[in-house]
């Protein structure tokens, strides 16, 4: 499970250090892609295969499974990490992602999600007011 809040840096190559704490569970291979609210997902690859399993499961006569199975796809970079635990993150998706220097690595229990610092820092803003009214959606009787 990951789970955390890094800042690591983005070099001039477009090479992201994966914190220290998610390497071991990220060294046979990450698969890297497209997220919600413009953040990228990386998924480890036994995770990005279950999910793969799962979209397939869905037929293909349902329009919205076909659209988002096409963006979640067409937009994954599958990659192994170096000896240093670096991933390369492919121009299109530091593009669609806006990601500068300054990053925010988070642990969300099966995935890893990249942000730009800014738009965390502005996620965070915009969302933490909500969040003790949507525990009661997420968790039926809360915690």
């Amino acid at each position: 499970m990951f789970l955390g809040t890094h800042t690591p840096r983005l070099d001039e190559k477009g090479r992201l250090i994966l914190p220290a704490k998610f390497r071991d569970e990220l060294a046979g291979g990450v698969v890297i892609t497209k997220g919600q609210e413009r953040c990228l997902y990386v998924f480890p690859m036994p995770e990005f295969q279950s999910i793969a399993g799962q979209l397939r499961q869905a037929p293909v006569t349902n329009k919205a499974a076909r659209a988002y199975s096409r963006v979640f796809f067409a937009s994954a970079h599958d990659e192994v990490p170096d000896k240093q635990g670096r991933v390369t993150i492919p121009a299109h998706l530091r593009e669609y992602a806006s990601l500068g220097r300054d990053l925010v690595v988070i642990g969300a229990s099966t995935r890893v999600e990249i942000w730009d610092k800014q738009s965390w820092d502005d996620y965070l803003t915009a969302s933490e007011e909500d969040f003790a009214d949507i525990e009661e959606g997420v968790l039926p009787g809360g915690l």
